[in-house]
């Protein structure tokens, strides 16, 4: 199995946290998204992913983008630890949570939104700043409400889910771009949690091999 990523890519970090919860033997192949242009721009990448986006898995013959895509693919491959809860309303409120922060929160703010701030609307470093900030800080305000009513030692409950695998990588790009994190006690503290395991301290970006 092959996982194309980039070291601090949010996405790629969530199915690095997942492959390593379920110990799942991978090869990581680095994609520099800035380097030369960007390598996501390349033919041969291409060929795998036209979205010119990270991560890309590969099993075999079978070619796969979308984190959450891939790790539910994991899921059905390698079922335990789950990332789910195993009630059909658990595992929906699980999957909503997730969503608040791979599809409401990340993709405002992911690279090629914040390139087109930069180079199409000419956004000064400050501007693209303040719309990282403004963006993740309105999703996290309405995510510490929802684990107000979910949390126990991590999102919902006491054991990982993919809401854990999606908030972390996104409390990581947070505090690159120096986010306030003091309105967020139990984000912060589920994090925290978190990141003491040994799937999410293998899974983080500057223990990847082509962290700069």
């Amino acid at each position: 199995m092959k996982l194309y990523g980039y070291w601090r890519s949010s996405a790629a970090y969530r199915v690095r946290i997942a492959l390593h919860l379920k110990q799942i033997a991978f090869e990581s192949i680095p994609v520099h998204l800035i380097k030369d242009g960007g390598e996501q721009h390349s033919s041969a990448y291409d060929e795998l992913n036209p979205a010119h986006l990270v991560p890309t898995l590969v099993d075999e013959e079978f070619t796969l983008h979308q984190s959450l895509a891939i790790i539910d693919y994991l899921e059905h491959k390698c079922s335990s630890p789950s990332v789910y809860p195993s009630t059909p309303q658990e595992r929906a409120i699980v999957s909503a949570l997730a969503f608040d922060i791979a599809c409401e929160i990340h993709p405002i703010n992911n690279l090629r939104v914040q390139q087109y701030l930069v180079n199409e609307l000419s956004a000064s470093g400050e501007q693209k700043s303040a719309w990282v900030n403004d963006w993740i800080s309105k999703g996290f305000s309405a995510f510490e409400r929802q684990l107000q009513k979910y949390a126990g030692e991590f999102c919902f409950s006491n054991t990982v889910t993919l809401a854990d695998i999606c908030l972390v990588p996104q409390v990581y790009n947070a505090k690159r771009f120096n986010v306030d994190m003091s309105p967020y006690p139990l984000i912060q503290g589920v994090t925290n949690r978190c990141n003491e395991l040994d799937a999410f301290i293998a899974a983080l970006p500057e223990n990847q091999e082509d962290a700069l």
